[in-house]
């Protein structure tokens, strides 16, 4: 019997690379539930029919990504339902957070005030989530790699990782999205989450693992790690987005470091072959691949 097809094996095998594949999102709802979730986890959980019909619509509609957490083997809360909004600002981030009573208060925020970068109706924390998808009925290996990264990071920071649903990527799976930043990493395993979170709580970022900014444009993001590389900066804050501008398939990005500006070009194009990008990708696509240009000072 031949062994079950597994993205993250097939995505490392290629060597897809990591820089610019993090998903691009600013603003997200982040929802207690201990599941089971389905296959899309929004769709498929066990919150009134009521409640997340309307809930999923009005996310939709204010461009909010919508996504259901728990705690790491642990039982649902008897009493209320922590709720987070984060805004992952490449400047200025923040997140709010509240336990709610019902599944029908969730219905009472300001859903389109968060998809604009203001407050939902919460109350503003200096907290730091640590994410880790373990959304399995949604992809193979965010269970067997996500798991093992969500109980480590859970014996290590307990208060602030929970388990979270698909936040994309499949195929770089252990996936990880540290709010309200927006950082997303990838390839990790029990012993370099735990690193790279420490690193990210003392205002690090990992260079070796980091996908990208949710808050940019892939290209962007691109740009960023490849940057952040060149200077050897990892100071989470160092690198202040001033502009960007497109030129066909080019991507022209200047950042600043330190009051001195770069100018970072990137070219995306799909790659050459097909492939199968998850684990239950029922047809084949190109891979996105970022060229770094050039990255001078401007």
């Amino acid at each position: 019997m031949s062994e079950p097809f597994r993205c993250a094996a097939a995505g490392l095998l290629r060597g897809d690379e990591l820089a610019g594949t993090a998903s691009t999102v600013r603003a997200f709802l982040l929802v207690e539930n201990p599941g089971p979730w389905g296959v899309d986890a929004v769709r498929d959980n066990r919150l009134p029919e009521d409640v997340k019909r309307p809930l999923a619509a009005a996310a939709r509609a204010a461009g909010v990504r919508l996504n259901l957490v728990r705690r790491h083997r642990k039982p649902a809360p008897r009493t209320g339902f922590r709720v987070f909004a984060a805004w992952a600002d490449g400047a200025e981030p923040w997140l709010e957070t509240a336990v709610l009573d019902a599944p029908s208060d969730l219905l009472d925020l300001d859903l389109a005030a968060l998809g604009e970068g203001r407050s939902p109706g919460l109350e503003p924390t200096d907290e730091s989530l640590l994410c880790v998808c373990t959304h399995g009925r949604h992809d193979a290996c965010c269970a067997e790699l996500g798991r093992p990264v969500a109980a480590a990071l859970a014996a290590a920071h307990p208060e602030q990782a929970w388990e979270i649903s698909h936040i994309g990527g499949d195929r770089f799976a252990g996936n990880a999205l540290f709010l309200p930043h927006g950082l997303y990493y990838g390839r990790l395993d029990a012993v370099t989450a735990v690193a790279v979170a420490g690193d990210h709580l003392v205002g690090h970022v990992d260079l070796d693992h980091l996908r990208g900014r949710s808050g940019w444009p892939m290209p962007v993001q691109a740009a960023e790690v490849a940057l952040r590389r060149q200077l050897g900066e990892t100071r989470v804050d160092a690198v202040r987005l001033v502009s960007q501008r497109r030129d066909g398939d080019t991507r022209h990005v200047v950042l600043a470091v330190g009051g001195v500006a770069w100018e970072v070009a990137v070219r995306t194009r799909p790659g050459a072959d097909q492939h199968r990008l998850t684990c239950r990708a029922g047809r084949e696509n190109p891979v996105p691949q970022h060229e770094v240009l050039h990255v001078r000072r401007g």
